[in-house]
Parts: C-alpha cells; structure tokens; sequence
C-alpha cells in the first residue's frame, strides 16, 4: 500500500512537473511550408508546430504558419516577428518585413502589432489583408472583408481595396490625429508589397505541400533534361540516317548519259 501511495505521489510530481514546463506554451498552428525561415534558430519543416512565444525569421524566401480551421499567416521576405496567444485570440508581433494575413469564418481571432498600432479583421467574415513595415510606417491594405486599425488615434476601419499609411508616434502627444494615414511610403513602394502579398498568398498555397512538391518538380526538371538529350540523339540519328540514305541512292542511281 505504502509502495502504491509512493508511486502515485512520484506520478504526481511528474504531471505537474510537465504541465509547469510547458505551461504558457500554447499552440498557434502548424507550418505548412517555408523557404529560409527559421523558428528560434530552427530550420522550419513542415508541419512543425509553432508555439506562443516563438520568434520567426525569413531571409529570402517565405513561410506559412496555419492556424485554426482554415486561416493562414504568410510571412514575406526579410521577415522577423513573434507569437502570442490568449485564448482564442492570436497575435503576430511584426518587428520587421511583411506578413499577409487570412481569417476564415471559424478558428482563432487573429491580429497583428506593429509597435503601438494594431490591426485586426472585423465584421465576423472571411478577411484577407496585408501589413507591412515601410520607412518606420505601417502600411495597410485590405484585400477581402475589412481591417481594423488602432492605437495611434481613434481607430480606424480599412474596407476592400483600401490602403492606409499610419507613421507611428515617436514621441508621446505626436500621433496624428484622427487616425490618419501620413504618407511614410510611395505609391510605388506599396504597389511592390501589393505585388509581393499576392505572390506570398500564391506561392504559400503552393508551398502547403512544399516537400513533395519540391521532389516532384526535380523530379519533372530531370526527366525534362533527360527528354531533351533524348529527342536531341533523336534528331541527330534521323539526320544520318537521312544522309546515308541519299547517299546510297546516288550509288544506286544510273549514271547520266
């Protein structure tokens, strides 16, 4: 009995020891594919889990973190940002770069923080948006559904098609007013991240199968390479043939008179 009560206690002390090491550790989602990014100095793989309190780093290439049912984070280029959950609710702390954010119907509420503003899907629908850093402002365009941005003034709702320029505040007292966009970025450079948001969107759905995918395309660039040489040896055996035949018909042939 005594040896059955010393078990249980040390089966106790063993779950709490767990549960206090991976206390805080909630889950954010799983990677779906990636290109030069790395989590805490990991390479990322597919499916690797992403945990609250992660920090995330893209060099020149992408990654995409899904979350919930059905939502998706896109990370572009020269990308560093961290995680953070509470609840239902998942936020991307943006240090620098780009990140393209989708929202499905159901799943977590996502957000991301650049600093002090905010940005969020509002109105309970599938949203599909983009926030970048640019020259020390945060630039924000939504796509699908709408986008709420606050924390510099009064919040401020961003619709379909629409872009907002927000610099934030260095100083306190500073911010602009009403929540206005200040031109911290040309039309050019926001056209670039529009650009490049579509193309992470792109490509992170095809990165959703990245390893196979990546096997695969070898696989096609090989066997391309390969009927190419073959259809090469092709041409240049019917060429021969062809010389060799009309030679042997000139041997053949009577002479001319």
């Amino acid at each position: 009995m005594k040896r059955m009560q010393t078990a249980l206690t040390i089966v106790a002390m063993m779950m709490l020891a767990v549960g206090s090491a991976f206390g805080g550790s909630a889950i954010i989602g799983s990677v779906a594919g990636s290109k030069n990014a790395t989590i805490d100095g990991q390479a990322l793989e597919p499916n690797t889990t992403v945990f609250s309190g992660d920090s995330l780093r893209v060099k020149e290439g992408a990654a995409v973190v899904a979350v919930g049912r059905g939502s998706r984070l896109v990370f572009g280029e020269d990308t560093v940002a961290s995680f953070l959950r509470e609840g239902t609710d998942v936020t991307v702390l943006l240090g620098q770069g780009n990140v393209l954010l989708y929202q499905g119907q159901a799943g977590m509420n996502l957000a991301v923080k650049v600093g002090t503003v905010t940005v969020a899907p509002t109105g309970g629908y599938k949203t599909l948006g983009e926030i970048a850093m640019v020259n020390g402002a945060v630039v924000v365009k939504a796509r699908e559904g709408k986008l709420r941005v606050e924390g510099n003034g009064p919040a401020v709702e961003v619709v379909k098609g629409k872009t907002l320029t927000v610099k934030q505040a260095r100083t306190a007292g500073r911010a602009p007013q009403g929540g206005s966009a200040v031109s911290g970025a040309t039309a050019l450079q926001v056209g670039g991240i529009a650009a490049s948001g579509t193309a992470a969107v792109l490509g992170g759905v095809a990165m959703s199968n990245a390893s196979d995918a990546q096997d695969a395309a070898e696989a096609a660039t090989e066997a391309a390479v390969g009927a190419q040489q073959e259809a090469a040896a092709a041409t240049a055996a019917a060429e021969a043939a062809q010389a060799a035949a009309e030679a042997a018909l000139e041997i053949l042939s009577p002479s001319a008179p």
